[in-house]
């Protein structure tokens, strides 16, 4: 039987071509009489069995006839499998590395499902179209051909160069390469070099491959440059009467100190009565970016700016980002406004939606309206100041902070008592030196200024939403959405935060109060950043969707994204969209607006997945120099291959390989989150506390080795 299972495999590897016994024999290198009379056997006994067919005589392929072919996208996972999703099964289906038929990650393929002892599994029959994918790696050159080194995440073989190819790029550099053909017999595909990226290490090296390998563009056509400098900067009278008028309205932005666009602003007005007005104001993107002109397509191939550790990739060219869209101070712009009235008790009293004209009179950092909130002050001293001189504001500003910042804090304790999940992590930020290398490690609280800007973007983002979504004629919107927790994913966190001692209840009506406690009672201790994204983990993600399930993060029935059109491009359809309601306009097609909120979701994802590689990357680089330095760390994740560290003092994460484990002979247990000495019974488990050496770094690969301190 075993002969008959190769020559299966063999047919079934390439299920549209034919086979005679002789290119059998050939293939499974049978060379003598014998061995080619037990082939001729095994193909009529598959061929009786209906495994495979007889097309002419003596000639035999794989028959799948049968099994009904499905079409999907093709994903690669780091072990070198494949996996795809089926509308028919409600799990994602494997693919073993020998069916995946030179498939490669984001192929269109059509595949056939089978099941063995229980399990499905799925085999790849052709490949319907190719991804035109960028592949980075290093150029290993040889006498008159050469190979690019790609084979990492989701690339499992390298591309094969051909002379002619080569052209003048050099041994050792970093390219990006295509894939040009895979003929049959080959181990490797061919490929082509599009561009050298330069020498491996370099920042401005690495940073550009993870561009391209999440096939990030970071440059403009020239065309999608011309067609934004050719927009007009002028504010027209014609304009101005076809919108309210904010410009004799207190008027400021609060931004972080490094910010270049500022896409909101906020206005603040006391009215006679008591009652008071605040203005959410947004860049009126939309003016400028018009359906299906060269900008819009542009930043809908796009979908959002990607935020790099030194460089922001923007999503419209500079000269609406950081220009006409750009809320600057003492300049006027164009606005797309949600206006709210509040009570004395700050009850909204009235609602109002509409393009607006704005001068914004004041642009302060988080920093500065920090101090003063934190400070009772007016004053801003020179060492807070964005000018390093010190000032102070009117008491109409002062007032206006003071009275937004008390409104803000109710905000938040309404969502938080409605069920809001309170996610208050961690940010790690590098200072990078000028020669974009980071020298220093810092990390970013959410503070109260901040929270204050978060609470009014939130409110505006939640009432456009109910104003589009309870409408009593249904229209098609553009929902941001947050479905409920997995429970499987819930019972897996109680799980493993009671190796810290911590007690969860995943079931009930109350998860959300119960995520909270939990987030509260590991504030501040050495496990909470990990506590923290663990708890994340288990929550679903959030995407855009023209199906409104509310967003269960936010505890909101009601939610979209209104409020940043310069660097999302599903918040440029919602103000097309809710122009179109006010105007009593026509509103795009729902099938049409879906499928924009799925390629901004898919391209959401990519830009978060190529953010964290960028933050990896400077880790790296950041601990280039600490060889054989020790520091403290908090086990934060627990494998068969060995133990993941998380560095306290920098947020840092590297590994503990089992062979440098010397010690012991340890044994995974996955229930435990722990790792097991067999003879010293020594006991490393997810949370614990552990002194660490710094083994090797490798900024190429991004991988950081540790050894213990025992």
């Amino acid at each position: 039987m075993r002969l008959e299972r190769k020559v299966l495999a063999l047919l079934s590897a390439q299920p549209k071509k034919t086979f005679n016994y002789k290119q059998i024999a050939s293939l499974l290198e049978v060379r003598d009489t014998n061995g080619r009379n037990n082939i001729i056997k095994a193909l009529h006994l598959l061929s009786r069995e209906k495994k495979i067919e007889q097309i002419n005589k003596g000639s035999f392929r794989y028959l799948f006839i049968k099994i009904s072919l499905k079409e999907t996208l093709l994903f690669i996972l780091p072990s070198g499998k494949g996996k795809v999703e089926l509308e028919s099964h409600e799990e994602e289906i494997i693919i073993p590395k020998k069916y995946l038929n030179k498939a490669l990650a984001g192929d269109k393929v059509s595949v056939s499902v089978h099941k063995k002892d229980g399990v499905f599994f799925a085999k790849v029959v052709d490949i319907l179209e190719r991804n035109k994918k960028e592949y980075v790696g290093v150029l290993e050159r040889q006498k008159d051909f050469g190979f690019v080194l790609c084979k990492r995440g989701p690339m499992y073989t390298d591309l094969f160069i051909e002379p002619k190819e080569l052209k003048k790029y050099k041994d050792g550099e970093k390219v990006v390469a295509v894939f040009k053909s895979w003929e049959e017999g080959r181990e490797t595909p061919n490929g082509r070099i599009v561009k050298s990226l330069g020498l491996p290490g370099e920042s401005e090296t690495e940073i550009h491959a993870i561009l391209h390998e999440y096939g990030l563009p970071y440059e403009f056509p020239k065309q999608v440059e011309a067609a934004a400098k050719e927009l007009t900067s002028k504010i027209t009278k014609e304009e101005i009467k076809k919108r309210r008028d904010f410009r004799d309205v207190l008027t400021f932005t609060i931004d972080p100190i490094t910010a270049k666009d500022f896409d909101d602003a906020l206005s603040f007005k006391i009215n006679k009565d008591g009652s008071y007005e605040v203005g959410i104001h947004i860049a009126d993107v939309s003016h400028y970016v018009t359906t299906n002109s060269l900008l819009d397509q542009e930043a809908y191939d796009r979908a959002t700016s990607v935020y790099l550790v030194d460089r922001v990739v923007p999503m419209l060219p500079e000269v609406l980002s950081n220009g006409l869209c750009s809320l600057r101070p003492q300049e006027e712009k164009y606005t797309f406004s949600a206006v709210f009235v509040f009570d004395k008790e700050q009850k909204i009293i009235s609602e109002w939606y509409g393009k607006t004209i704005l001068f914004s009179d004041h642009r302060f950092s988080y920093e500065e309206v920090q101090y003063m909130l934190e400070n009772e002050t007016n004053t801003v001293d020179k060492e807070h100041s964005l000018t390093q001189q010190a000032y102070t504001v009117s008491s109409e500003v002062y007032n206006a902070l003071t009275t937004l910042d008390q409104h803000a804090k109710k905000l938040r304790r309404q969502r938080m008592k409605d069920g809001a999940i309170s996610f208050d992590r961690v940010e790690v930020n590098f200072h990078l030196d000028e020669k974009n290398k980071p020298d220093a490690v810092f990390f970013k609280t959410s503070k109260d200024a901040n929270k204050l800007i978060e609470e009014f973007m939130l409110l505006a983002n939640r009432k456009v939403a109910e104003f589009m979504g309870k409408k009593k004629q249904s229209v098609p919107f553009v929902y941001r959405v947050h479905d409920d927790p997995d429970e499987e994913k819930l019972f897996n966190l109680k799980q493993t935060i009671a190796s810290f001692g911590y007690s969860f209840n995943p079931k009930g009506k109350n998860v959300s109060r119960e995520i909270n406690k939990l987030l509260r009672d590991c504030q501040g201790k050495k496990e909470q950043n990990l506590i923290d994204t663990l708890a994340l983990r288990s929550m679903s993600k959030a995407e855009y969707t023209t199906d409104n399930i509310g967003h269960y993060g936010l505890a909101f029935s009601h939610y979209t994204h209104f409020t940043s059109p310069i660097r999302r491009y599903p918040d440029v359809l919602v103000h097309r969209e809710l122009f179109a309601i006010l105007n009593k306009g026509n509103s795009t097609q729902k099938d049409v607006l879906e499928e924009a909120c799925k390629h901004s979701s898919q391209r959401e994802q990519i830009a978060t997945k190529a953010e964290r590689d960028s933050i990896k990357y400077m880790q790296m680089v950041f601990m280039e120099d600490k060889i054989n330095q020790e520091f403290d760390g908090v086990i934060s994740g627990v494998t068969e291959r060995g133990l993941y560290v998380e560095l306290i003092d920098n947020k840092c994460e590297g590994m503990i390989r089992m062979v440098d484990l010397k010690s012991d002979f340890f044994e995974y247990n996955a229930q435990q989150h722990s790792i097991y000495g067999i003879h010293t019974h020594k006991k490393y488990q997810l949370g614990d506390p552990i002194r660490i050496k710094v083994k090797k770094v490798n900024i190429q690969k991004r991988f950081l080795d540790f050894i213990p301190m025992e």
